[in-house]
């Protein structure tokens, strides 16, 4: 028998505490389906332990494990050259989220704006950037506007496309934001009499982009993965280095395996902050008492004799 969708809410109340609801979408999991997941999951835990095992196994038979292969990777100045090329690549990173952050805030607003123009114009630019490859838009950079006389330098090759690609996606985010809030939210400040652009910087927007912040900061994560792309241009990030490096001391496996460790750890740390990003609020409105239960009920004068 197939369960079916439900909506059931549960309170949990810890002494002292407010009364907190949580809503749920299907039924918890009995005694069995749980069993089940756990389960599957010690089996899919053992099915990639066995792939890492004989990959392992299959790199040991081709005599990639051997110290002398690793050694190098010990000293200081290979470690300096990549560490150079994570530099250009934080730089590139870094650009493209202002750029493409302050863009994106931008696009939103005309999105949302109930000029048509306007609206019409930031939603054309936001679908078609996000339907183009960025690839497409590099070898633009690359090959198409030097023949009309546009040459930037390296790493605005590089930061130009990404910007153009992120910022519709930045637009997107924060406009999710901004449609998530309560209405009652800008009708409270037009009540008080602020004008609309009054409210949309001082009551709108500060809360959109706190709730939107770590999607933002997941979207950076995808970003320093793109900007992997720099090799088409040459510009010195960290895969360009590493594809230099292999190329140099012949250690193709070792040195991307050491590129993709560094990868991992970097965007591992933005991952984690994203996560703890999007627990605080949940933290801040479970420790917000309930008005309900705060706000003392007084009797009219004269009621409490009768």
């Amino acid at each position: 028998m197939s369960q079916t969708p439900s909506t059931t809410t549960s309170s949990t109340r810890a002494p002292g505490a407010p009364a907190t609801r949580t809503v749920s979408l299907y039924d918890e999991p009995g005694p069995k389906t749980r069993r089940n997941i756990r389960i599957w999951s010690a089996v899919v835990i053992l099915i990639l332990v066995g792939l890492v095992v004989a990959g392992l196994l299959q790199f040991a038979s081709k005599g990639q494990l051997d110290a002398d292969r690793w050694t190098p990777f010990l000293s200081w100045p290979i470690w300096e050259y990549l560490l150079v090329g994570l530099w250009g690549t934080i730089q590139a990173a870094a650009l493209v989220a202002v750029l493409g952050g302050v863009l994106g805030l931008f696009l939103a607003l005309g999105r949302l704006s109930s000029v048509r123009p306007i609206r019409w114009i930031s939603t054309a630019y936001i679908e078609v950037a996000r339907t183009i490859p960025v690839l497409l838009l590099i070898y633009l950079m690359l090959f198409g506007l030097p023949q009309l006389g546009l040459n930037f330098p390296l790493i605005w090759k590089l930061v130009i496309p990404l910007t153009i690609a992120n910022s519709a996606v930045f637009a997107e985010i924060i406009r999710a934001g901004i449609l998530g809030l309560p209405r009652g939210q800008g009708e409270a400040g037009i009540s008080l009499g602020l004008s609309r652009w009054q409210v949309s910087r001082f009551v709108i927007l500060p809360q959109a982009l706190r709730f939107a912040t770590p999607s933002l900061v997941t979207q950076l994560v995808s970003l320093v993965k793109d900007t992997s792309l720099g090799y088409i241009v040459a510009f010195t990030e960290l895969l360009y280095r590493g594809q230099v490096l292999s190329s140099f001391n012949h250690l193709l496996i070792q040195t991307f395996v050491v590129v993709t460790l560094i990868y991992l750890v970097f965007n591992g740390a933005l991952s984690t902050f994203a996560a703890r990003l999007r627990v605080r609020p949940s933290k801040r409105s479970a420790r917000k008492p309930d008005a309900a239960a705060t706000v003392p009920i007084v009797g009219r004068p004269g009621l409490d004799s009768v």
